[in-house]
């Protein structure tokens, strides 16, 4: 199975929060993940992104994929 860094959703309905997280891709959006990377409140203003840059790359060196939102959050907080 392949890995991807994708986001999970947390939080309380009409008040998201995600987790970046390195996961299977066969497994559900909310399931468990191989390991959590950082998160991601778009609710406050400005938006608050923590990404683990380390764990990301050992994740990309690994192989494994990002979304698309994922890899334009990381663009956004290079």
């Amino acid at each position: 199975m392949a890995i991807k860094i994708r986001l999970t959703r947390s939080g309380s309905k009409k008040h998201p929060f995600y987790r970046v997280v390195a996961t299977n891709s066969g497994t559900r959006r909310d399931g468990r993940p191989l390991e959590i990377l950082g998160y991601y409140n778009p609710m406050t203003n400005p938006v608050e992104v923590k990404l683990e840059r380390e764990k990301i790359q050992k994740w990309l060196s690994l192989g494994a994929e990002a979304s698309d939102t994922v890899h334009s959050l990381l663009k956004k907080s290079a």
